[in-house]
């Protein structure tokens, strides 16, 4: 699997483009970007549970899934929510012209925003950009991650080929996600692109299932978006079909790792942050148990603190276990390690360097790992340290 921007050109699957340009929203970087397949897509998609959906999510969450998508249109700037009947129609506007630059369909052509919520779509800017989106569009995933993003640091993107019994495939990843990440399907956009053929049947599974275990287990600042989404899109470019189990297998495996990259890289790029938080918990009795408990710890304003501060506070994980509801009789059988080292085995503190762990949570990366010992049940989630530069950022945001 290899990293993409920042480290090197991430290549795109075959038959697919992707291009980024400044239509005028924002006022220096690029600010629209368009990802197209050269043919009809098999496209699935995962979108935000909240009741209050942004007009791009209404809109796209009706065409799919579907077999003949051609694109996939996204604004940064304005997040065309909370905008009335009018953020409605110009979401429509927005299709529209890209179909037309393209010569395809409305119906085939998906929209995503991001941005302030509130704001009406600067149409008029947004428009005449679709004819050099086209024009400019290039099989690199670069200049469409760094059109998408908002409080992002960095743009993100990721590809790795799969050998499979009938032929070599890609699978290229790319998101957008700082702040107002809480997914519940972080604003979190998310595409997956693969040349390989697949059933939309598979891939409307296929993209539930991914989510589960990689968008939806981070969190930012607890917050989910009006615009969350997470497409996959399967053009069959090559003509290489899973034809095995086994093939199966090895392809949503990478797909998966894929996600996962991803959704690390957004809780990483999380509003001030400056370390990762990686909670791992085994030997649960029950799988949303130990996802919702795994999340929980994420979320906690206390944990995220403390680990900023690099103090081993590990009361404050265990206080968080009890509020998620972890059994009483599990909690009383779990050891707790942090950066490697056991502070609570049993129902009991364990005797431990405070100055050791104290210098073991400077690195950028910080691992807690709960074992329940109470069944064979393991969850993973990711978040981030909560930093005064969190505040900074969400106080000028408008």
């Amino acid at each position: 699997m290899t990293p993409g921007p920042g480290v090197r050109r991430t290549p795109l699957p075959k038959g697919f483009l992707a291009s980024g340009v400044n239509c005028g929203v924002r006022r220096y970087r690029p600010d629209i970007g368009m990802l197209i397949s050269e043919l009809p897509a098999i496209t699935a998609g995962v979108f935000t549970l909240s009741e209050f959906k942004a007009a791009p999510i209404l809109y796209s969450q009706k065409l799919l899934p579907a077999e003949n998508i051609r694109a996939i249109l996204t604004n940064s700037g304005q997040a065309n929510a909370a905008t009335g009947i009018a953020g409605i129609e110009k979401n429509l506007m927005m299709a529209a012209a890209a179909a037309k630059s393209l010569n395809c369909d409305t119906n085939q052509v998906l929209i995503a925003s991001t941005g302030k919520i509130g704001e009406q779509l600067d149409i008029d800017k947004i428009l005449p950009s679709m004819s050099d989106l086209v024009t400019r569009a290039n099989d690199c995933a670069e200049s469409f991650a760094t059109a998408i993003l908002t409080t992002d640091l960095v743009p993100k993107a990721v590809t790795a080929l799969v050998t499979l019994s009938d032929g070599q495939v890609r699978v290229t990843g790319i998101c957008k996600g700082s702040g107002m990440i809480h997914p519940n399907m972080g604003t979190m956009l998310g595409y997956i692109l693969t040349d390989a053929k697949l059933t939309k049947k598979h891939a409307n599974e296929l993209i539930k299932k991914t989510a589960d275990v990689s968008f939806n287990m981070i969190s930012v600042d607890g917050d989910t978006s009006t615009n969350d989404c997470c497409f996959l899109m399967a053009n069959g470019a090559t003509g290489v079909e899973l034809k095995t189990e086994k093939d199966m297998q090895k392809f949503e495996a990478v797909v998966e790792d894929i996600a996962i990259f991803l959704a690390k890289s957004i809780a990483a790029d999380g509003e001030g942050a400056s370390k990762l938080i990686e909670v791992k918990i085994k030997g649960a009795s029950d799988l949303q148990l130990a996802r919702k408990a795994a999340r929980g710890v994420t979320l906690s304003p206390l944990i995220k603190t403390a680990m900023h501060g690099e103090d081993p506070n590990w009361g404050r994980i265990v206080a968080r276990l009890g509020a998620e509801q972890v059994p009483a009789e599990q909690l009383n059988r779990m050891s707790l390690r942090l950066q490697g080292v056991v502070l609570f085995e049993k129902g009991q503190p364990i005797v431990f360097s405070k100055d050791e762990v104290k210098a073991l949570l400077k690195q950028t990366v910080v691992v807690i790992e709960i074992n329940l010992n109470s069944g064979r049940h393991t969850a993973m989630a990711w978040g981030c340290d909560l930093s005064s530069k969190y505040v900074e950022i969400n106080t000028e945001y408008s």
